[in-house]
């Protein structure tokens, strides 16, 4: 045999001899805690943000069912939430939910900053866990629910929390939190998963961190797996539509587009969005806890805009119309328990200037511009009789043909309410007049020429 076989044949049955000792190499290892053997089961992570509502209940209770069939060891709620806009019956029936779930859960209030008020604050006492991060509140959560023909309780702070909150430091010493970690509290999601770790609940307890051993011989924490869960696209968008700024907003943009486009000829771009935005508007409307006869006020308000649209000048209708707006978008929305549902301030002040500069200066010009100015013949108007209505010096209101315009006049010949007038020019949408007596002596002389 060749030396070259030979060496061939010693060094296939060097690794065949060797491989048992390279399997057991990570055996080795992981006793010695330098690497992770056993895969931890994970916990499962669900956002609750803005007013909790139906389809966010909705999700919560999925998201039980779901952890209870995935292998999940625990659900987080991790919410930021300034209250509900369902009943007290279904927010009650969404505690018991939580209570019964066979996975524990924990309420996560956070990041830094995050809010837990009115009756969604009401599941702290029924949740498993419960932690805050820094910078975090809690409370007026109004009159406590009863879940299971019992009670809830926040412990010594059910008075105070009915119409007032709680930083982390206070719910800790309150014992509103059940379980906080150190006196730091939970900052960032990692956090809470490093504080649900050894916690025994519903007869298990959870494991959420594995120790090891790094290279530099410093003892390194991992976290288990975390799953995170948001809203699909859809249900993300009804959420998002029932909150009282996307509702009031969608509201005010989608009537103002079709008032628009009622006063055009044919129905175009306007129309379409108009009515998207109006049927969201209405679909927010819907899930809120709205104040019908507010509703009533923003409804009239467009009707007085319209009146002053056709005619293209703002005038008393205009002024009417800003003031129940104005007065309608402040009470839109109810209280629900305690808790103020506003569209908020920025929102507010947007959309009545937006229709102020609307309904005063871009809607009546633009209808003026698109639909009737070049629709009727200008140009005939010229010589064409008409009426003052209201005095015009130098400008104002005249019907001409049964029309109304805006008209202008030399201020050497001003008009008085009702007096007769003839149309001697076009500047644009203005009409330029003079009286039937007495008007510039130019005029009259072209006029006879003809």
């Amino acid at each position: 045999m060749r030396v070259g076989a030979k060496l061939r044949i010693m060094c296939g049955l060097g690794l065949v001899l060797a491989a048992p000792l390279f399997a057991l190499g990570p055996a080795r290892a992981a006793d010695d805690g330098s690497a992770t053997t056993v895969d931890l089961p994970p916990v499962d992570v669900v956002e609750v943000s803005g007013l909790l509502d139906r389809i966010s209940a909705d999700s919560i209770r999925s998201a039980l069912e779901r952890s209870g069939t995935n292998g999940a060891q625990a659900v987080v709620l991790q919410v930021n939430t300034r209250g509900a806009v369902i009943g007290r019956d279904a927010m009650a029936d969404l505690l018991a939910d939580i209570k019964d779930s066979p996975v524990p859960v924990a309420i996560w209030v956070g990041p830094s900053g995050a809010r837990l008020y009115g009756l969604p604050a009401q599941m702290v006492t029924v949740a498993d866990v419960a932690a805050m991060a820094p910078g975090a509140r809690i409370g007026r959560s109004g009159t406590l629910l009863t879940v299971d023909d019992e009670q809830v309780s926040f412990g010594p702070a059910d008075d105070f929390l009915r119409s007032g909150t709680l930083g982390f430091l206070e719910a800790r010493e309150q014992k509103v939190l059940k379980f906080a970690g150190d006196d730091r509290g939970v900052p960032v999601l990692r956090n809470i998963l490093l504080a649900l770790d050894g916690v025994t609940v519903k007869g298990r307890t959870l494991d959420t961190v594995q120790d090891g051993i790094g290279e530099n011989g410093q003892v390194n924490r991992e976290a288990t797996t975390t799953r995170f869960f948001k809203l699909g696209l859809v249900p993300r968008l009804f959420h998002t539509v029932a909150s009282p700024p996307s509702a009031y907003l969608l509201f005010t943009v989608g009537m103002a587009l079709l008032l628009f486009e009622f006063f055009t000829a044919g129905i175009g771009v306007a129309g379409l969005v108009g009515a998207v935005c109006l049927l969201l508007g209405a679909m927010g409307f819907g899930a809120l806890p709205l104040n019908g006869l507010a509703l009533a006020l923003l409804l009239a308000a467009f009707l007085a805009f319209a009146v002053d649209v056709q005619v293209g000048v703002p005038r008393f209708w205009t002024g009417a119309g800003m003031v129940l707006y104005t007065v309608g978008s402040f009470g839109l929305f109810r209280s629900v328990d305690g808790v103020t549902l506003r569209p908020g301030w920025l929102t507010m002040l947007v959309c009545i200037v937006g229709v102020a500069l609307t309904y005063t200066v871009g809607m009546p010009s633009m209808t003026r511009t698109r639909f009737a100015t070049p629709t009727i013949g200008r140009d005939n108007l010229v010589g064409e009789t008409g009426t003052a209505v209201g005095p015009i010096d130098p400008e104002g209101v005249v019907v001409v043909n049964g029309a109304r315009w805006r008209a202008r006049v030399n201020r050497a010949t001003p008009l008085a309410d009702e007096q007769q007038l003839r149309v001697t020019g076009i500047d644009g949408i203005t009409l330029e007049v003079e009286p039937l007596e007495g008007g510039a002596r130019d005029y009259r002389e072209m006029r006879k020429k003809d």
